[in-house]
């Protein structure tokens, strides 16, 4: 891969987002009333809750986790949209810029996006509820890997639903992750699933980091188990889900799906 065009594509994207007041609203304001909502719902049940701390106070760190998921999908997957809307993409693949080059940027974006708006969040979380993300430790670095990776494998799957489908479907970038937020046992532990969904929720590597999440919250010791299993399930998913974005593009370039984009 050549760098300099990872690089060139990664400045267009976030020279995009600079000189748009709307769009930095949109990045920031959403993430800031999640966290506002859920920041007063948890001092409202610690007013009236005797159990410990952890019980109440992890929907914090849950709704700043997913939105470490669901920010580094919407990086890949908006940032196509963008090129689609400015009816760009084809000039975009025309270039000398290969798949994987174009893909590796809008990650990067992804990743841009999330620690921007995890460092506003914890400084938020800490001056509001006085709770301390960063007490996670070393835990923390592992379990954001974790949820990034995954948010870029989602990235990959609705970025070729809208390569093959058109705008017809770019409803998908908004609404794919939240699928997998039930099973994913964000806000509870997989214990209060159904039995039959149970095994279908630990197949998923979110499920694994936000319980592991939950145990360091609670006290526990490194969830070395939990952040394993997570690993090995992102990179299965990960596999299947480059084969799924190959075979779609593949069939976007055979049948002339992308020169109709942004023009529907």
């Amino acid at each position: 891969m050549n760098g300099s065009v990872i690089l060139g594509l990664v400045l267009r994207y976030t020279y995009i987002i600079r000189r748009s007041v709307p769009r930095i609203i949109e990045m920031l304001f959403w993430p800031m009333l999640d966290l506002l909502v859920w920041a007063f719902l948890t001092l409202y049940l610690k007013s009236i809750s005797d159990g410990p701390p952890s019980a109440v106070t992890f929907l914090l760190g849950a709704m700043i986790f997913w939105d470490v998921l669901f920010r580094s999908q919407q990086g890949m997957t908006v940032s196509f949209l963008e090129d689609v809307w400015a009816r760009n993409i084809i000039n975009v693949f025309v270039a000398p810029v290969r798949v994987r080059e174009f893909l590796a940027a809008t990650a990067l974006v992804g990743l841009l996006k999330v620690l921007i708006i995890i460092v506003m969040l914890t400084v938020a979380a800490r001056l509001l509820c006085n709770f301390d993300f960063l007490a996670l430790g070393w835990a923390l670095g592992p379990l954001f890997v974790n949820l990034i990776i995954m948010g870029w494998g989602i990235g990959l799957v609705t970025t070729a639903l809208i390569m093959r489908f058109g705008q017809a479907v770019e409803m998908l970038a908004w609404a794919i992750p939240f699928l997998f937020q039930p099973l994913s046992a964000v806000f509870y532990p997989v214990s209060v699933l159904p039995a039959w969904a149970q095994p279908l929720a630990l197949a998923l590597p979110s499920t694994q980091v936000f319980e592991g999440m939950r145990s360091v919250l609670a006290g526990g010791p490194f969830p070395t188990a939990h952040l394993l299993w997570a690993l090995a399930l992102n990179v299965l998913w990960l596999a299947g889900e480059c084969v799924f974005f190959v075979w779609m593009y593949q069939s976007t370039r055979e049948k002339g799906y992308l020169a109709k984009l942004g023009t529907q």
